[in-house]
């Protein structure tokens, strides 16, 4: 049974993907700061099945201690998923919150360099993969993404590189770059209900378990195959601006 560490496992992509990845037979490290959501995660599908390792992305000597105190059976990690991130303020680069922007890069950036590098020599090792999510933000700008757009752009490009680096080590790397997807994204950068719901309203947004399929579909692949990059967006959302279609 292989086992998989997964960021940011309390809420949508990285919960829906622990659920899509143990549904399909792998053990799963479920990271986060909400220990409640990580136990129900664990109630839901089996204590054989899921590690819960609370702690923030952002304290590397918490990282080191969850990664020291890892149960027998999830040890040996054959793929990580660099899910974890957020976007924090609405407002132009000018009048933006400069604590915003440090924990986005600390978050989005430092957060998943240092992770990476941690587990880098046992997925060589095992041969195993590095899955990405990146964001379309990182490729096409818009105005007071700033920071966050940035932090993404490094999250692409960044994951590309180890491609690069991991040349001949049999480790896939792969960049998933999404556009809408509906979760609590806008709801913790907006802090409203309400501009969550008016964002997604009529777009028919992907969901957390389009990009969780997403994740185990290239997680499964022969080990010969590697994607590389794969944007996805909705329907209603194309490159162009980022323009939206509003079903009535």
């Amino acid at each position: 049974m292989k086992t998989a560490f997964v960021t940011g496992a309390t809420a949508g992509i990285g919960a829906a993907t622990v659920r899509a990845l143990v549904t399909s037979g792998w053990r799963c490290v479920a990271t986060g700061r909400r220990a409640e959501r990580l136990e129900a995660l664990v109630g839901e599908l089996g204590v054989d099945k899921v590690h819960p390792a609370v702690f923030d992305v952002r304290d590397s000597d918490a990282l080191d201690a969850a990664l020291a105190a890892l149960p027998e059976g999830f040890r040996n990690i054959d793929l990580l998923v660099n899910n974890a991130g957020l976007a924090q303020g609405l407002k132009p680069a000018q009048e933006a919150d400069l604590a915003d922007w440090q924990t986005m890069i600390d978050t989005n950036i430092t957060a998943m360099v240092v992770l990476t590098r941690k587990l880098l020599p046992g997925l060589i090792e095992r041969k195993g993969a590095v899955i990405a999510i990146g964001s379309v933000a990182g490729s096409y700008i818009y105005p007071m993404g700033n920071v966050y757009a940035g932090s993404k752009a490094f999250a692409n490009h960044f994951t590309l590189a180890l491609r690069a680096d991991l040349h001949g080590t049999g480790v896939r790397v792969t960049s998933i770059e999404p556009g809408m997807v509906e979760t609590e994204f806008t709801l913790v950068r907006t802090g409203s209900r309400q501009a969550s719901d008016d964002l997604y309203r009529g777009v028919n947004p992907m969901t957390a378990e389009d990009i969780a399929n997403t994740i185990r579909w290239i997680a499964e692949l022969p080990l010969h195959l590697n994607i590389n990059r794969i944007e996805l967006m909705p329907v209603n959302q194309d490159f162009a601006g980022f323009r939206v279609a509003r079903e009535s």
